[in-house]
């Protein structure tokens, strides 16, 4: 299924304004015993607009995940075309920087030394990596922390930890999958409204994997609805709440209506996946 309508996409952004374009992406994975095939994202093409935030929603094993691996140059596709930048590309793009789900702070190194290794890798010298690092952790809100070890920090901080190391290598595009998934409630709300502070201030374009309905509405100017696997793109809703935006937005009725419109989308394919995965058992 293809986002593109005429000359603009189903949120009106112009392809002449994407700074990622996906056409007709799929992928395909050998079953475990090599006796056939999965398709797990099938025919996927979208647009996502320089400095936008796109979530991608979906049911359980629809492939959103192994969309946001190829994007991030971690999967190749086995049909389509990714376009950053107007420029078609495979592999890893410098553009591109990724924060995931699972815990990925280095234990033997300090919050600082967690931000700056990406800079220490390209061979940036001391003095600049300290303060471009210093400065990320400014901006996450770490300001008094930069010598503390992960141990020492709560589920929260490291995950602002992870996100001041990939920022502070400066990607236009930042890829997240399930940042937050670890976290209470209270902390994934909070975190949120960083994020969009931290957006604002960077002029990022953010796509972000959540099973949270609330979280992509609260976060997103557009949120992609997938299919039940084969994951295909069912819907995209334009989240018109206003910006600047803070989490204070979850109690305006508009909210509590984009959450319906999302889950009235989303439910019929969370109902297909849940009577896939009994039948595979």
């Amino acid at each position: 299924m293809s986002l593109f309508v005429g000359p603009t996409d189903h949120a009106g952004v112009r392809p002449s304004m994407a700074i990622l374009t996906l056409h007709h992406v799929s992928k395909v994975f050998a079953t475990d015993n090599g006796s056939g095939q999965v398709v797990a994202v099938n025919d996927v093409s979208l647009n996502v607009d320089s400095g936008g935030f796109f979530s991608i929603i979906g049911p359980s094993g629809c492939g959103k995940s192994t969309l946001l691996r190829i994007i991030g140059g971690l999967l190749d596709p086995s049909s389509g075309e990714l376009t950053v930048g107007g420029e078609p590309v495979k592999g890893p793009h410098p553009w591109i920087g990724m924060v995931f789900q699972e815990e990925s702070t280095f234990p033997w190194r300090t919050t600082l030394g967690n931000v700056e290794f990406g800079l220490e890798m390209r061979g940036v010298s001391p003095t600049q990596r300290r303060a471009k690092a210093r400065e990320m952790i400014r901006l996450v809100g770490l300001s008094g922390f930069e010598e503390r070890y992960p141990s020492e920090l709560s589920g929260g901080m490291k995950q602002r930890v992870a996100i001041a190391r990939a920022l502070v290598l400066e990607p236009k595009i930042l890829l997240m999958d399930e940042p937050f998934g670890a976290l209470d409630e209270q902390t994934r709300i909070i975190l949120g409204e960083e994020l969009l502070r931290i957006r604002d201030e960077l002029k990022q374009t953010i796509m972000l994997v959540t099973h949270n309905i609330n979280e992509s509405v609260q976060l997103s100017d557009r949120v992609m609805v997938m299919t039940a696997r084969p994951g295909r793109v069912k819907e995209v809703v334009f989240i018109d709440l206003p910006h600047p935006r803070d989490s204070s937005i979850i109690a305006s009725d508009r909210f509590g209506h984009l959450v319906a419109q999302v889950w009235s989308a989303l439910r019929e394919e969370s109902i297909k996946s849940f009577k896939q995965t009994e039948q595979a058992h």
